[in-house]
Formats: structure tokens, C-alpha cells, sequence
């Protein structure tokens, strides 16, 4: 199982242990019922083979049957699909030759479960009032809801500080792409900064899952925020990618960075494959993120401008009569381009002035 694999198989039982699950409200009794419990969140061979004594049932998995069933001793198994109890106050008994730096018992029993067995459990700690997911030989303990709220809100903070700071590093780089001033370095401070708010994306998102049915106003504030950052890095490569000329800029393992190399122009430099390790080389973009912006101009006809012009700058001192030349551009698709290019020139210079 690859490492991405293994994340997504984390999150998918982090989420049947959000608020607003079945699973949860029935974990949520356990611990305020104060009798602990053990939960193995799911169904197959070996878990069957580790079972003894206790009572064989099918019934619903509801918050209530959870509850009640937990004051015996003995662990709770549930269906392959979660949907049902088929037994509980079962005795496990896990191979002791899996190695683990639990201490009581039933977390001991818990983790070595998950690991003989590739299921999840999920231990419920009577004195502790905390509820513990095994899964993949990793235990996660399960935060309350308001601890969940007041990281995300955090989060959303910082998310919004980084999205602007992003925004101007942007706008600076249109500013330099219009002047042909643009340098590695320019560049590489907007991938540094599209990076940062990809991760912080990423973290959100995981208190998104962990909060359930409570999670749906910080996502609505997630995709407000990352909205247009897609379309962002998706240009960005359309623009400086020159593989005629050793530049590869490919945004991928830029993901792999550290955080202490993020911070390090000339690691992002590398990550991209710049095809040169001086940062301030001069770099000619094809012009596809500036003529993105503007709205009334179909993809098609912008590739089209750019086939014909070979560069920004030429389309920038184009004429009306130049412009109507291209395929799909007559007087009035050529005018809406002339003023929105001079509204442009005009705002980037504002921008470096």
C-alpha cells in the first residue's frame, strides 16, 4: 500500500468516526457513560479467528445499541459494510508477538487487533473519557468537536493572511510579465506562496473529515478561499514550461519539499526544473495567465493570439488591424482585447510604481 493509498484509507475511518455518524453518537454515550469500551470496525477471517465466547447478534448499529452493548465486558464487532453489530462481549485474543507501546489493556488488544487483522478499532478509554482509532499500526486520538472548531477557525485565519499574501505576489508578477522583467526568482516567490496555501488547504480539510456534519461551514470557507488557485498553478505551467530549453517547471515535487526547504528559493528552483541554478535569469512567459484574465476572450482564440504573435509583448503592441488578422478576432472582439490590455499595462504600472 503506497504512502497516498494508506492517507486516504486513514481519512476514510477518520470520517465514520466524525461527529454526526452513528458511530460517533455511540462512541460519544460510551464515554460519558464512563464504561469504556472496545470496537473493531469491521468483519473478516482473522478477526474471526481471534473471537471467543461473547453473544453472535445482527442487529442495527445505532448510538443507542452501541451504548448498551458496551456496558458488558468484551469487545463489539461490526459488519465488514459498519452497518451492523454481529457480536459483542467477545474475547480477543491477538497474536502477542505484535509489538506495541500501548499500556492498558484493552489499547494494548486494540492495537495488536488492527495490526494482525488490517481493521481499525477503536478503543474507548473509561478513565481517560478519550476515544482512540488503530488503524495501519498508527493510533489517532479523536478530538472533541470544539477543539476541532477553535484549530479550524486557526486555520481559516491563517488560510486567508496566506491566500492575500499570495494575491500580491501575484499581481506583482503580471505587473513584471507585462514590463518583460521578469526573473527565476519572481516566479519562484509565487510558487513558494501557492505551495504554503496548498498545505494549509490540506490541514483543513482533515479537520473538515474530523468534524463530520459540523464540518460544512469551514468547507464552504475552504472553497471560497481557494477559489481560482487551481486555474493559478494550471497556467503558470502553460506559460513557463520550455522543454525545447530544459525548463520543465513541473509543479509536482514541489509537494515533497520540507518545510525548512520551502522557505529556500533554490530548493523551489530545483524542485521545478528552472533548467538553471541563477535566480535571477530572466524568464519569458507565453502569456496564457494575462490573457486569461480576460473574460470575453475564449482559450482558443487566446492560443490562437499567441500562435500568431509568438509572445505577450508583441500582442501588447498589436494593432486593431493586427489583432482582426487572427482567426476568430473581428473589430469587436479586437477592441474589448485592446482596452482590457491597456487597463492592464495601466494597473501594472500602478502595481511597480
Amino acid at each position: 500500500m503506497t504512502a497516498e493509498d494508506q492517507d486516504a484509507r486513514t481519512r476514510r475511518f477518520r470520517a465514520l468516526t466524525a461527529p454526526g455518524t452513528a458511530l460517533r453518537n455511540g462512541l460519544d454515550r460510551i464515554v460519558k457513560g464512563r464504561t469504556g469500551g472496545l470496537v473493531v470496525l469491521g468483519l473478516n477471517r482473522e478477526v474471526e479467528g481471534l473471537m471467543t465466547g461473547g453473544f453472535h447478534l445482527d442487529a442495527p448499529l445505532t448510538p443507542q445499541n452501541l451504548r448498551e452493548l458496551a456496558k458488558m465486558d468484551g469487545a463489539i464487532v461490526l459488519s465488514a459494510d459498519l452497518s451492523r453489530i454481529v457480536a459483542a462481549g467477545v474475547q480477543l485474543m491477538p497474536d502477542p508477538g505484535y509489538d506495541t507501546i500501548e499500556t492498558g489493556t484493552r489499547h494494548r488488544t486494540a492495537d495488536r487487533v488492527s495490526r494482525q487483522t488490517g481493521l481499525p478499532t477503536v478503543s474507548v478509554s473509561a478513565s481517560m473519557q478519550m476515544i482512540s482509532l488503530f488503524v495501519d499500526g498508527e493510533r489517532i486520538t479523536i478530538p472533541e468537536p470544539g477543539a476541532i472548531l477553535g484549530r479550524a477557525d486557526q486555520g481559516l485565519r491563517t488560510l486567508e493572511r496566506y491566500t492575500n499574501r499570495l494575491a500580491e505576489v501575484t499581481n506583482h508578477l503580471s505587473a513584471l510579465e507585462i514590463r518583460d522583467q521578469v526573473s527565476v526568482r519572481d516566479v519562484a516567490v509565487v510558487l513558494q506562496r501557492l505551495e504554503m496555501v496548498h498545505r494549509i488547504q490540506d490541514e483543513l480539510r482533515d479537520y473538515v473529515i474530523e468534524l463530520g456534519a459540523e464540518g460544512r461551514l469551514v468547507d464552504l470557507q475552504i472553497r471560497e478561499l481557494e477559489s481560482g488557485l487551481d486555474n493559478i498553478a494550471e497556467l503558470l505551467v502553460e506559460d513557463y514550461r520550455d522543454e525545447a530549453n530544459g525548463v520543465a517547471f513541473d509543479l509536482s515535487d514541489l509537494a515533497g519539499l520540507s518545510t525548512s526547504d520551502l522557505v529556500d528559493l533554490t530548493m523551489i528552483e530545483r524542485a521545478v526544473g528552472f533548467g538553471t541554478t541563477d535566480l535571477e535569469s530572466q524568464l519569458y512567459p507565453r502569456g496564457y495567465r494575462q490573457l486569461s484574465r480576460i473574460s470575453s476572450l475564449p482559450r482558443t482564440v487566446a492560443a490562437r493570439l499567441l500562435d500568431h504573435f509568438g509572445s505577450l509583448q508583441e500582442i501588447f503592441a498589436a494593432s486593431l488591424g493586427d489583432l482582426q488578422a487572427v482567426d476568430g478576432v473581428g473589430l469587436r472582439r479586437a477592441r474589448a482585447i485592446r482596452d482590457a490590455l491597456a487597463w492592464m499595462a495601466e494597473s501594472e504600472f500602478d502595481e511597480l510604481a
